[in-house]
């Protein structure tokens, strides 16, 4: 049997052939489903390339529905979930990150919720896209929800070895999360020791709000990088317009 890869995680990597990529996450427990349509148009606009839906806490059911409908409806994005758990699945999305928490002391988010959603996920023929998640000091909510070891800041090679593992258990995406409004991101000198050992596409997500701070993990070796609450917090679609334009900008250039 030969394994192929999904249209979406085909779609990733043919665009990564040419620059970074910046993805736009939405919590469903933050944004409503006409908001998260406004902003996923306005990210398709500036040249976003895919729009995340998840959250830690109340990004389920409905709710998640209703704003997957609506970035459909208003975008060609590709939707990617990001399940805080196996709740957190939506048979309206193309993809899915189907990752594991590695550095979770409790097994449920290692294993456990993905054995509970995998068939949901073949049952709507969602494309799962295998990914090593890791989480950084801070950590914020997912960081407490998961009850991960947070790797402290000052200890790259723990980072480094955790993403290596994941490569070799067989996952073909390294995400390193230092959580939804982060007072501070991934430092680049862990991103820079990540990729040096890692052959798969780095994800760089959690506390990216400036620009300055989306291009640091680019040149420090991030593929992609995710900004969500920058976003999210816009007080006009004008304004969430003026920010993605900045970030994206950075991140591509």
């Amino acid at each position: 049997m030969r394994l192929e890869l999904g249209k979406v995680e085909t779609h990733i990597h043919e665009k990564l052939k040419n620059s970074p990529l910046h993805f736009v996450l939405l919590d469903p427990d933050d944004v409503s489903p006409g908001i998260a349509g406004k902003i996923a148009a306005v990210s398709e606009e500036v040249g976003v390339d895919a729009v995340m839906v998840g959250g830690s806490t109340g990004a389920e059911g409905e709710v998640l529905d209703a704003v997957v409908r609506s970035i459909k409806e208003s975008s060609d994005l590709p939707v990617i979930l990001f399940p805080g758990s196996h709740g957190g699945i939506s048979g309206y999305a193309d993809a899915i990150f189907f990752m594991s928490l590695l550095n979770s002391r409790n097994p449920f988010f290692i294993t456990g919720a993905q054995a509970l959603g995998a068939i949901q996920v073949k049952r709507y023929g969602i494309e799962p896209i295998p990914m090593a998640y890791l989480i950084i000091e801070p950590g914020e909510t997912v960081g407490w929800v998961g009850d991960a070891r947070a790797i402290p800041r000052h200890k790259p090679k723990i980072a480094a070895a955790y993403a290596l593992a994941g490569q070799y258990l067989g996952m073909r995406l390294v995400y390193l999360e230092a959580g939804s409004g982060a007072p501070e991101p991934v430092p680049p000198h862990m991103i820079a020791a990540v990729k040096s050992v890692i052959d798969v596409p780095l994800i760089v997500g959690g506390g990216i709000r400036t620009a300055g701070a989306a291009e640091a993990a680019v040149r420090a070796g991030a593929d992609i990088v995710v900004t969500g609450t920058a976003i999210e917090k816009a007080r006009s679609p004008e304004e969430a317009k003026k920010k993605l334009e900045e970030l994206n900008s950075a991140i591509k250039s």
